[in-house]
């Protein structure tokens, strides 16, 4: 592992670092948020943030504002990039946003030339909480969310693993990648056509399938003009699906807000205080 930036921020430090993945077969860029309780020699809990198509570690932690409120609250930013890069993994042939480079959907590839690098899911459940619970000084707390196509991994991660995460959060995420475009092109091509291969990457179809705990410890947040909402979110969806389950949500849906990080800088200290509660209870 090796510390490719270090920059004072709140007290704390704003770090970004390089590793080689052996999960997805390529270099491999993460950010950190150090809090300043850290530098004292404290444990903190961690929270995982997924960001969204076309973003890298980079988006959330410069545009934000997180930095201040994780500092107060003691909480460690962890930042993982959103699909495998390099010269030798493969790419959508026609450069598109959403698909390839970019757009790992946070899923374990199964078809070819896919499997041999977009292996996302397994590499954050397991491989970079390894490397990060080995190398910082972190509690066994850790909470998890993430925005739009990172809204959707922070989910489906949640739901399939209800006892490693305290909480989960999204801003504007893909509920339902099934019955969508977006998850629909994604799945076809790193899954396959079988739509049962699909079923344990939709929160939608896990809320209802899994025997998930009413006590699912779960906030969304949505702008209602969102340019994607309609399409590509379909917020509605899963908050049926939790209703029909008798499972309790905590869904905010904000007139005005659109799909931007703007959208994430007006909310994102609800969230940390969100998780907070779980990650020091």
């Amino acid at each position: 592992m090796k510390e490719i930036t270090s920059t004072k921020c709140c007290e704390g430090f704003q770090k970004r670092f390089q590793h080689f993945s052996p999960t997805l077969h390529c270099d491999m860029h993460f950010s950190v948020f150090m809090p300043p309780q850290m530098l004292d020699g404290n444990k903190v809990p961690v929270l995982y943030w997924l960001s969204g198509l076309t973003c890298t570690d980079e988006n959330f932690s410069t545009k934000s504002g997180a930095q201040k409120i994780a500092a107060q609250l003691g909480i460690m930013l962890v930042i993982p990039d959103t699909s495998p890069r390099g010269n030798n993994v493969p790419d959508d042939e026609s450069a598109a946003y959403d698909f390839g480079l970019g757009a790992g959907f946070y899923i374990n590839a199964t078809q070819e030339p896919w499997s041999a690098n977009y292996q996302m899911y397994d590499y954050i459940v397991k491989e970079l909480p390894h490397l990060i619970e080995n190398n910082f000084a972190v509690t066994n707390k850790k909470a998890i969310s993430g925005h739009s196509m990172g809204g959707h991994g922070a989910l489906v991660i949640a739901l399939r693993n209800p006892n490693s995460y305290t909480s989960v959060s999204a801003f504007s995420p893909i509920v339902n990648p099934m019955n969508v475009p977006w998850g629909i092109k994604a799945f076809s091509n790193y899954l396959g056509k079988d739509k049962k291969d699909w079923q344990m990457y939709d929160a939608t179809w896990l809320i209802q399938n899994q025997n998930i705990s009413k006590d699912f410890k779960v906030r969304i947040d949505q702008g209602l003009a969102d340019q994607f909402l309609a399409e590509q979110l379909q917020t509605q969806n899963f908050e049926e699906a939790c209703r029909r389950m008798q499972i309790n949500t905590d869904i905010h849906l904000h007139a005005g807000y659109d799909h931007s990080y703007y959208f994430i800088a007006s909310f994102i200290d609800e969230h940390l205080k969100f998780h907070s509660k779980f990650l020091y209870s």
